[in-house]
């Protein structure tokens, strides 16, 4: 059997590269020319032998996360593929984006954050910033394997335990909040902060259930009876446009201070979606087949990695190493220019 000619660096450095056409046509034009170059069907064919699970993105990122540490988040976002036709793995999600129902693949991602990562700085002697690592990823096609998305979040939260991790908190928005999820992390040994729906219903005086929405609650937390589960501290936040949001934890010594701080880093998981999607072209792939888009998402995790990584050494911006890249092709053609007119008098 002949090798295959090409490899997941050769597509992972070209969704770096590239700007706005992220095809296996396009991966194969813009190979170096030689005689051998790839050609699209062989990128095709690397897609599609891509293995199944997300080894191969915890293999790179373990050398980058330090599971004793930091925290893990775990949020979805919808991949937008509103004119797809006949492509597998896409159905009907909530977009935040849009504030409806679109069309698209969910893509629900295992973040690991806020522990120093353990890559020397190259460029003196300042801290290294906190990284936004992705170890695991899996895809909510509920038709096709029949898993609900806390079945997939249970999945993920298993692994990283057998993976070694023993996070400070583990954080998720309130469609994760299901008594089995906050079970199964407590048994896990961990401890968690999440959103809460305002029909929550809580105890918080032993004289009765009641939604968390109508409990008062100081500024510094409360402590209450979690229905189904146990005692809980909940806060209560006001957002920028007025919505009461409620928060739980299973820390009850937390404090509102420590609460913002957690809520503040986990917000580097919405960092994480739009710079997946606007430097890694993760939602751009035109193949049709679930192998193929399994393949892309798998090798567009990885890209971002690499991209996470060389900020984390040299303090340069996802967005400013790809701007980087085209820069060098633009200062290349400037000094020598093709498309010139010539006087015709």
């Amino acid at each position: 059997m002949n090798p295959p000619k090409c490899t997941d660096l050769d597509y992972i450095h070209f969704l770096i590269a590239a700007q706005r056409v992220f095809t296996c046509t396009e991966a194969a034009r813009c190979q170096p020319e030689e005689p051998s170059a790839p050609a699209h069907d062989a990128f095709t064919r690397l897609l599609q032998r891509q293995p199944p699970d997300t080894e191969a993105l915890w293999q790179e990122a373990r050398a980058v996360v330090e599971p004793t540490r930091g925290l893990l988040i775990l949020d979805d976002t919808t991949l937008d593929k509103p004119y797809a036709q006949r492509m597998e793995l896409v159905t009907y999600h909530w977009s935040g984006k849009h504030q409806r129902v679109v069309k698209g693949i969910a893509l629900m991602t295992l973040l690991w954050t806020e522990g120093q990562a353990l890559i020397p700085r190259v460029h003196g002697a300042c801290s290294v910033p906190k990284g936004i690592v992705p170890c695991d990823f899996r895809i909510y096609d509920k038709p096709w394997e029949g898993k609900t998305k806390n079945e997939h979040f249970m999945e993920m939260l298993r692994v990283a335990k057998g993976r070694g991790f023993a996070p400070a908190y583990v954080l998720m928005d309130s469609w994760y909040a299901s008594l089995e999820n906050l079970k199964e992390i407590a048994r896990l040994g961990w401890r968690f902060l999440t959103r809460l729906k305002g029909n929550r219903q809580v105890n918080p005086d032993r004289e009765g259930l009641q939604p968390v929405s109508e409990v008062e609650i100081p500024l510094g937390g409360r402590v209450v009876h979690l229905r189904g589960f146990g005692l809980v501290r909940v806060f209560r936040t006001v957002s920028k446009d007025g919505d009461a949001e409620h928060w739980a934890t299973n820390d009850l010594g937390m404090t509102e201070g420590r609460r913002g701080e957690l809520e503040r880093a986990g917000w580097g998981i919405e960092v994480y979606h739009r710079g997946l999607k606007g430097c890694c072209g993760v939602e751009r792939a035109q193949v049709r087949k679930r192998a193929s888009i399994l393949g892309h998402l798998l090798l567009s995790l990885r890209a971002f990695l690499r991209l996470e990584v060389y900020r984390l050494r040299t303090g340069v911006s996802w967005y400013e190493s790809k701007a980087s890249i085209i820069r060098e092709a633009i200062r290349s053609y400037l000094a020598n220019p093709i498309h010139i007119l010539h006087p015709t008098a």
